[in-house]
C-alpha cells in the first residue's frame, strides 16, 4: 500500500513551550497535526501558526486524565486529518515538594498526567499504527527519569515510569514498524522554569534572574535548554526507521 502523502501528528500539552515547539517543526516538515492542551486558547493560537506553515492543523482541548476525552479527541483527529502516525506525550505537570510533604494526592496526580496519561494515549492509537505497520511514539520525559533528583519525588517516579514504559513497549512493538522513543532534557526554557524560579524567589529571597541561574547550572552543560533543541530530536526520531527504546539526553552539553 502507498504511503500517505502526509504523515498525521497528534501533540498533547501542545499549547506552549517544547509542545508549541515540536507541533510547529513537524508542521513546518510537513506533517499535518492536532495540538492538544487544556487551554483552549493556546492551542487554538498554535494551530493557527501551523497553518501558516502550509499544512492542515485541529487544535483539541484535552486532559490527559480523561480516558473519553482522549477518544473523542483521538477520533476528531482521525475524522479531520486522517489516522495518528506520530504520537507525542509532552503534556505533563512538576511540583516541588519535600518527601514528607508529597501527599498521595499530589504523588497520584504526577502519576496520572505524566505516566497513565501517556499509556492510555498510547492505547488509543497504537493499534491503528501496527495495522499500518507505521507509527512513531515520542515520550517527552526527564533527565530525573533516568537519575532522580530531591525535593522532586513524585515528579521523578512518574518520569522513571514513562521511561520503563518506552522501553518495555519499543520491545513489544520491535520489527512491526513503529518506534518507541523517550527523549529526556534537563531544565528547559520553559513556563515550567520559570514558575520554578518564582517559586525559589518566594523561599530563599534571590533574585529571579539569580533562581533560574541556578536552576541552569544543575543542567551538566551549565545552561537551559531551548524548547527547539527537543523539537529537533523529535523531529529526528520522526524519520528515523532504526532508533527504538532510547532515552535521549539533553542536557546543554552540546551547542544551542
Amino acid at each position: 500500500m502507498a504511503a500517505p502523502a502526509r504523515r498525521v501528528a497528534l501533540v498533547t500539552g501542545g499549547g506552549r513551550g517544547i509542545g508549541r515547539e515540536i507541533a510547529l517543526a513537524l508542521a513546518r516538515d510537513g506533517l499535518d497535526v492536532a495540538v492538544g492542551a487544556r487551554t483552549r486558547e493556546q492551542v487554538e493560537d498554535v494551530a493557527a501558526a501551523a497553518r501558516v506553515l502550509g499544512g492542515r492543523a485541529l487544535a483539541l482541548e484535552l486532559d490527559v486524565t480523561d480516558l473519553e476525552g482522549i477518544r473523542r479527541a483521538v477520533a476528531r483527529t482521525e475524522t479531520a486529518l486522517g489516522p495518528v502516525d506520530v504520537l507525542v506525550n509532552n503534556a505533563g505537570i512538576a511540583e516541588a515538594a519535600p518527601f514528607l510533604k508529597t501527599d498521595p494526592d499530589l504523588w497520584d496526580r504526577h502519576l496520572r498526567v505524566n505516566a497513565t496519561g501517556p499509556f492510555l494515549l498510547t492505547r488509543a492509537v497504537l493499534a491503528g499504527m501496527l495495522e499500518r505497520r507505521w507509527g512513531r511514539v515520542i515520550n517527552i520525559a526527564s533527565l530525573v527519569g533516568l537519575y532522580g533528583a530531591p525535593y522532586v519525588t513524585a515528579y521523578t517516579a512518574s518520569k522513571h515510569a514513562l521511561v520503563g514504559l518506552t522501553r518495555a513497549l519499543a520491545l513489544e512493538v520491535a520489527a512491526r514498524g513503529v518506534t518507541v522513543n523517550a527523549i529526556c532534557p534537563g531544565y528547559v526554557a520553559t513556563d515550567l522554569v520559570w514558575s520554578a524560579a518564582r517559586n525559589i524567589e518566594a523561599k530563599t529571597g534571590r533574585s529571579f534572574d539569580e533562581a533560574v541561574a541556578s536552576l541552569a547550572r544543575i543542567n551538566p552543560g551549565g545552561r537551559l535548554i531551548e524548547p527547539a533543541e527537543v523539537a529537533a530530536v523529535a523531529l529526528k526520531l520522526v524519520w528515523d526507521d532504526a532508533t527504538n527504546g532510547e532515552a535521549i539526553v539533553l542536557d546543554g552539553s552540546a551547542p544551542a
